[in-house]
Order: structure tokens, then sequence, then C-alpha cells
């Protein structure tokens, strides 16, 4: 697959909710860690049966697979420096202007408090959100409806339980129109889409912000060209 690079791992512990694609055969393994209540007898062994006939002699059960990690293509990169907080907040307001951003994902990473929440509030305010801006920690999910443009804000830093993705309805929200934000994108890296742009937040000594601007679309590359005019 072009612009994709896949790995394959053993690993010492079964992700939950997740699939693999084996040759021409998907095999689901999200329910590998519920017990043998969820999972055992004819069922267990057809699956080890697909996994033995698919890995060969890579495989020695009993087994845990860790996904197929798929890396999404990054079409630009650019690196930005936020000296201070009213630099990220004219980076949000170009970003607001963008047409482009009515359709994106965006993923936001960094360490604790390198700035994330704080971006997204700015950007919520320049499309023109009023009110209470609250940090879904542990909600994982704030929606907003702002001048005909719904938002999305997710923050995935609770997020443990890939099964969870389906139960609250997360693949419609990601399906239906409008924009995505989501914060701590790595602990939902199983199930998440690709995103249109990442940002990836750098706290410096000097108390500036190193951003990487890695954008995977040409909606993220109308976005970076946007940022750069900030």
């Amino acid at each position: 697959m072009a612009g994709h690079v896949a790995h394959l791992a053993v690993a010492a512990s079964r992700q939950p909710g997740q699939q693999t694609r084996l040759g021409g055969a998907q095999i689901h393994i999200g329910d590998a860690d519920l017990g043998k209540s969820e999972l055992s007898g004819p069922r267990r062994q057809c699956l080890r049966h697909l996994l033995r006939k698919c890995l060969g002699p890579w495989l020695h059960l009993p087994l845990s697979l860790t996904p197929v990690l798929i890396h999404p293509p990054i079409l630009e990169s650019r690196t930005f420096s936020w000296p201070d907080e009213a630099a990220c907040e004219r980076f949000a307001a170009a970003l607001a202007a963008e047409p482009a951003l009515r359709r994106a994902g965006i993923e936001l990473d960094g360490p604790l408090g390198a700035g994330k929440t704080t971006f997204v509030r700015h950007l919520l305010r320049a499309l023109g959100v009023s009110g209470r801006i609250k940090s879904p920690t542990y909600t994982v999910v704030e929606p907003y409806q702002v001048n005909g443009l719904a938002v999305s804000h997710f923050d995935f830093y609770r997020f443990n339980d890939p099964r969870e993705w389906e139960d609250a309805g997360f693949r419609e929200l990601f399906a239906a129109p409008g924009l995505r934000l989501s914060e701590w994108a790595d602990k939902a890296r199983a199930v998440l889409p690709p995103p249109d742009l990442r940002l990836a937040i750098e706290p410096q000594d000097d108390d500036s912000r190193r951003v990487t601007a890695l954008a995977g679309s040409a909606l993220g590359q109308a976005l970076l060209a946007a940022g750069a005019r900030a």
C-alpha cells in the first residue's frame, strides 16, 4: 500500500477491540482478553487454527498478537515556534479562518501542560464558541454546535478500552460531517482514522512551544498553509 508502512509484532499482552488483516483473512480479536466466558472452546480453536495457517513458522501458541500498525502518509511537514500564548492564539485564529477546517480531523500530541487544551480553546473561541469550554478528560468528548458547524473535542487520556469506541458512538461522530479535535490520540491509535493534521507541541526551557505540524491530506496541507500565514 503506497505511502504506508506496516509492522507486525508479537507482544506480551493482547490488545482488545482491534482487528488485523493477515493475507486475505480478517481476524477480529476484540474479545481476546475478556476471559473464558467470551472466547473459549471451538471459537478459540478456530481462531488459533486461522492464525497458525496465516503466520506459519512465526507463530507459537499460546500467543499474543499486537495490531498491525499502519502509519498514515505525511504529505507535508512544517515546524512553528510559539514564543507565547498570543502566538498560539494567532495560529488558532488562522486555522479557524480556513474553510478546510470545517471537515478536518486534527490530533494534538504533547506532554501534560504542553498547551493542547489551550490551543483547542483558542480555536473554538475563534470559531465563535461562547461560554465555558470544558476539558473532556473525564467525559472523553465534548460536542459543540457553532454557526452551523459541528465540533467534537475528544480527550483520550483515560481511554483504555477500545470497545468503548463502539459503545459510546465515537465511530459515528468521526464519520459525521464536522471538525474533530483529538487530544492524547496515541491512547486510541488502534481505532482512530488517520488525521488530516497532527500538531505535536513541545514545551521549551524558555516557556515557548515548538510545534511540529504534519499534514496527512490535502485538507491538512491547506491548514498548514493557513498556519504559516499567522
